[in-house]
């Protein structure tokens, strides 16, 4: 299938690892010429240049933390520079988890909750309005943001406040900027394989003195496939969000997590 991508011109923060890095490669495997920001500058020129050796595409960098309006809108106007426009912006840069254990309400310390919201609904946000007149002036864009399942269920307070305060900027972005040609859509992940995986896997083998496939099915088998799923099938889902095939899709949440038992969204 041709998802018409060649020659576009994305922006994905937080793109210099993980399912970022994965969503880059699959974007320039298109065709898509792309920049890719991160905090850390020499991780992110070494995925850039991984990239662009393995893809053939091209694929630019550029330093900036979301947590600051200033540095967001230096990466966009860079990107807007360096690619000659913007057509698809992926907000990616969060923590990939928020904190795994909190006891209780009692546990929620005000400045980490602040601190999740700065780094992930209002660094999406930063992005998305930053970018929003370049996709507009082009009469056609997508933002895709990265959320998780959290949104869905109950576990930690910052966890799934974050995630569902996500899904309302999406919709809200999306009743705004889809008249104007620009969908906008989140992708809630579960459980995914990254670089991190393989030191989740072993130290809970290693506590409960089990095996490592033992160890990913307690961490990871709930979903209906049985496995975690794979940073690259994540990134599958994402590139087609990002094209133009995608157009019926606008405002909704979609989720990749491999399916939740028992559980039904309408």
């Amino acid at each position: 299938m041709d998802l018409k991508l060649k020659g576009k011109r994305a922006l994905v923060t937080g793109g210099s690892r993980g399912i970022g890095k994965a969503i880059a490669r699959a974007l320039a495997q298109e065709g898509v010429r792309v920049l890719l920001s991160s905090r850390d500058g020499s991780a992110a020129t070494a995925a850039a240049e991984e990239l662009a050796r393995d893809t053939g595409s091209e694929v630019h960098t550029f330093v900036a933390d979301t947590r600051d309006d200033a540095q967001v809108d230096a990466l966009v106007a860079h990107a807007v520079e360096q690619l000659g426009g913007l057509d698809v912006v992926v907000n990616n840069a969060a923590r990939p988890g928020a904190q795994p254990q909190v006891p209780g309400v009692a546990g929620v310390a005000s400045d980490y909750l602040l601190d999740e919201l700065n780094t992930k609904l209002v660094g999406y946000l930063r992005v998305a309005r930053a970018a929003a007149p370049h996709l507009v002036a082009n009469g056609w864009g997508r933002i895709i943001n990265i959320s998780g399942l959290a949104a869905r269920q109950t576990g930690t307070i910052p966890g799934s406040t974050r995630n569902v305060a996500i899904a309302a900027l999406t919709k809200g972005l999306a009743d705004e900027l889809g008249p104007k040609g620009v969908n906008v859509t989140v992708v809630h992940l579960g459980a995914t394989r990254t670089e991190r995986t393989a030191d989740a896997i072993a130290h809970k083998a290693a506590a409960d003195g089990i095996s490592q496939d033992a160890a990913e099915k307690i961490l990871f088998g709930q979903s209906l496939i049985g496995r975690i799923v794979e940073a690259e099938e994540v990134a599958a889902v994402v590139t087609f969000l990002a094209s133009p095939l995608s157009v019926a899709i606008n405002g909704d949440a979609i989720a990749a997590g491999g399916g939740s038992p028992r559980t039904i969204h309408y």
